[in-house]
């Protein structure tokens, strides 16, 4: 008897604490709409993308040209000939492939810039927010902007423009 007594109290506790728990919520894309750098990293970020996009694409047509001299030229190249062709060929489309991954890949440059530029931006955000939690005691701080998980949130527990703030600017 004791020890369901002694169970059900902790079970209230617990429950008495969980309730009490404050939460918030931020809006990270907001936040990054609002950060002037962070813009200006995205620009950035694109037209380095759209040159190293643009000078992919040409070697895709340089290849594209190679192949169609090869075919208008094969009935008159010895096998030999074809087959070195042939070699050249896919021997250019392997380096455009490795240019591609170097430039695209998960590891590859635009990754590396992305985390160069962004990254710091985040890291602030998230200390901010970090701040903002030890100040107002809130258990956890969702961010609506990474999914869908939350059906509805009343904008008195948004702390988006907080964390502007916190982080120098006003919106």
């Amino acid at each position: 008897m004791k020890k369901l007594a002694a169970t059900t109290l902790a079970l209230l506790l617990f429950m008495g604490v969980a309730i009490a728990q404050k939460f918030a919520f931020v809006d990270s894309d907001y936040i990054l709409q609002n950060i002037p750098s962070y813009n200006a990293a995205q620009t950035e970020l694109d037209k380095v993308s759209e040159t190293w996009e643009t000078e992919v694409a040409a070697e895709y047509t340089e290849i594209e040209t190679m192949y169609k001299t090869y075919q208008s030229e094969r009935v008159l190249l010895t096998d030999d000939m074809k087959k070195q062709r042939e070699e050249e060929i896919l021997t250019r489309e392997r380096q455009v492939k490795e240019l591609q991954a170097k430039y695209f890949g998960p590891d590859g440059d635009l990754s590396k810039k992305r985390q160069e530029l962004v990254k710091p931006i985040q890291d602030a955000i998230y200390k901010a927010v970090k701040e903002l939690s030890a100040v107002g005691s809130y258990a956890v701080i969702f961010d609506t902007a990474s999914g869908a998980s939350i059906l509805y949130s009343n904008p008195r527990y948004d702390l988006s423009d907080e964390v502007l703030e916190k982080l120098g600017y006003k919106n």
